[in-house]
């Protein structure tokens, strides 16, 4: 199916009574993503970022920008796993409900580093610290996940062949920076699909922005590849409210239509436009290594996992 014509302002329908959480939400495509969601009327929105300052600044320009006022704030630092779970404690405790889940948060071609828990900085922020925060006791009730994604994770110079290289995500710098961030968005492309295998009930979808000029490429290591792709950033690159337009369709599309329009666990280009899963993204083994492997992962950090 080919792109389709979609604008926030009109196209998201009535989300009154809807709780909205957003990670990396101080900046960017994060921001846009609450700034788009505010016109419409949510119970409540939730701003989770890093930094605390950040995150008070960027509420204050939307609640006067958006003259909507019901923005809550959550610190939130993927790279540290007692932080998420930290942020995820507070939410259950402030809200009886979450209807739109968006895991936008991300850092793209840094430098080589490793997050407080000992892993791969851009793998575990933008996959396995997102990957603990969705962890829940009911997969019975249907709240749409929306996973940021990117064509890195269909790039030729993934890591290996095979694709996963979980048994180096303990070294900060195994590989390349582009590589290990597209070894991270193939991450996040497996969750998607492994969520909507076994969860029927949750929508779940991977969303490519496009090309987006953002701070996030600011951060990056520099190298080859970064040499490389910046120069077609800059060059071709939407705002940060066109780079919203993705997730923002994945997430409301159906809400109040009945209809679902966008397929759960399927990879979405802006906007609209499903791309077809192959090679990697499609293989099921690497699908379950991933899932098996975080799950083991993770429970040495006391958290129940999924329930089967």
């Amino acid at each position: 199916m080919g792109k389709r014509t979609f604008t926030p302002a009109t196209d998201i329908p009535s989300l009154t009574g809807k709780v909205i959480l957003v990670t990396g939400s101080n900046a960017g495509i994060g921001k846009a993503t609450i700034r788009a969601l505010a016109q419409h009327d949510p119970a409540r929105i939730y701003l989770c970022a890093r930094r605390r300052s950040a995150a008070e600044t960027a509420a204050a320009e939307l609640k006067n920008g958006t003259q909507y006022d019901r923005i809550d704030i959550l610190t939130f630092d993927l790279a540290s796993l007692d932080s998420v779970k930290k942020c995820a404690a507070e939410f259950n405790d402030r809200a009886s409900r979450l209807d739109l889940l968006f895991l936008n948060a991300g850092v793209a071609s840094t430098p080589p580093a490793l997050t407080q828990d000992g892993y791969e900085l851009q793998f575990g922020v933008n996959y396995l610290g997102h990957m603990l925060q969705t962890w829940r006791d009911n997969a019975n009730v249907d709240v749409p996940i929306i996973a940021a994604a990117s064509d890195a994770a269909f790039a030729p110079f993934l890591p290996k062949k095979r694709g996963l290289v979980l048994d180096e995500m303990r070294r900060p710098d195994a590989y390349g920076p582009m590589s290990l961030y597209a070894h991270s968005k193939l991450a996040n492309v497996l969750f998607i699909r492994k969520l909507a295998q076994l969860y029927p009930g949750i929508s779940a979808f991977a969303a490519h922005p496009g090309v987006v000029a953002t701070e996030i490429w600011d951060k990056s290591a520099g190298g080859l590849m970064s040499a490389l792709f910046k120069p077609i950033v800059w060059a071709t690159a939407v705002d940060s409210d066109g780079g919203a337009k993705s997730q923002l369709w994945c997430a409301t599309t159906q809400i109040g239509s009945g209809v679902e329009v966008a397929e759960s666990g399927q990879y979405y280009q802006p906007v609209g436009k499903n791309k077809a899963l192959k090679g990697l993204s499609a293989d099921q083994k690497v699908v379950d290594e991933l899932w098996e492997w975080t799950n083991n992962e993770l429970a040495s950090y006391n958290s129940t996992g999924w329930p089967v």
